[in-house]
């Protein structure tokens, strides 16, 4: 009996020991773990241009559906001293942002996030609404809304995590990307511009919701042509001042980002000199 209480006794000791053990290192890591930055929708664009900017002062991490949309880009600022990964994902999807945010992790540690934007596109359709299926409906919604919901569900909790360090040097930042149609719907758009539309409601609910807790939560109305190699093809007599540059978007972006939080921005529209509106 005297035995067994003393097995039993140096068992639990090593137990003890274990966790106690277990959790320092998982404080350790935790704090050892760097603010990063986390951008879903990265292409040529705007999406380049927000992670070179935001990549010159955090790691980062770049999510986009296709691998050749962010390889170059993830080479580029390694090579200029920075810290990129990427990853294949589709935002729609809750298995693959959570695939890719155990990568993520692997790679980056679960700490904080500095800032997450979500700069992913819905899918615009034009098209008369009788002819129009509810699949084709349905499909901006997959995106603008469900996706921007499962980005946000994974990246809120390294946004807390910044938040509540009183070192650091911003407040952490989340913002939406969206198009003029979040707030006027045209004729013939009607399941593209009722998704943008629901993008603003969903930014609006996590903004009062979060905004008491330190996260700095923003939506950016961009309208107008966006300066690309394709809008300059197809509009070649447009001066410089038609189109939106990608360098803009993002400078407004970081500038966001830097606002303290007695002075939260929590909507801009931004749109070229000449742009009508």
């Amino acid at each position: 009996m005297d035995k067994t209480l003393k097995q039993n006794a140096k068992q639990h000791s090593h137990l003890k020991s274990f966790f106690a053990q277990s959790q320092s290192v998982l404080l350790i890591y935790l704090m050892a773990a760097k603010a990063i930055v986390i951008v879903a929708g990265v292409g040529p664009g705007t999406g380049s241009a927000i992670a070179r900017k935001f990549g010159a002062a955090y790691p980062i991490a770049l999510l986009a559906r296709k691998q050749e949309n962010y390889e170059g880009l993830v080479k580029e600022i390694n090579e200029k001293g920075g810290k990129a990964i990427g990853f294949s994902t589709d935002v729609s999807s809750e298995a693959s942002v959570k695939a890719a945010f155990r990568k993520i992790h692997d790679e980056y540690g679960i700490g904080p996030v500095a800032a997450a934007i979500f700069n992913a596109p819905g899918i615009f359709l034009k098209k008369p609404l009788l002819d129009m299926s509810v699949d084709e409906f349905g499909a901006s919604w997959q995106v603008s809304c469900k996706g921007a919901f499962i980005f946000s569900q994974a990246t809120l909790p390294g946004l807390l995590r910044q938040a509540a360090d009183s070192s650091a040097p911003h407040p952490p930042t989340l913002i939406f990307t969206n198009a003029t149609a979040a707030i006027k719907a045209n004729s013939q758009v009607s399941g593209f511009a009722s998704a943008q539309h629901g993008m603003r409601a969903l930014y609006q609910s996590i903004a009062r919701e979060f905004a008491p807790q330190g996260v700095h939560v923003a939506h950016a109305i961009i309208d107008g042509a966006i300066d690309l190699p394709r809008t300059r093809e197809l509009f070649r007599d447009w001066a410089d001042e038609a189109m939106i540059g990608t360098g803009d978007i993002a400078e407004a972006y970081w500038n966001l980002h830097l606002q303290s939080k007695r002075g939260f921005t929590n909507e801009i529209d931004m749109r070229p000199m000449l742009e009508k509106w």
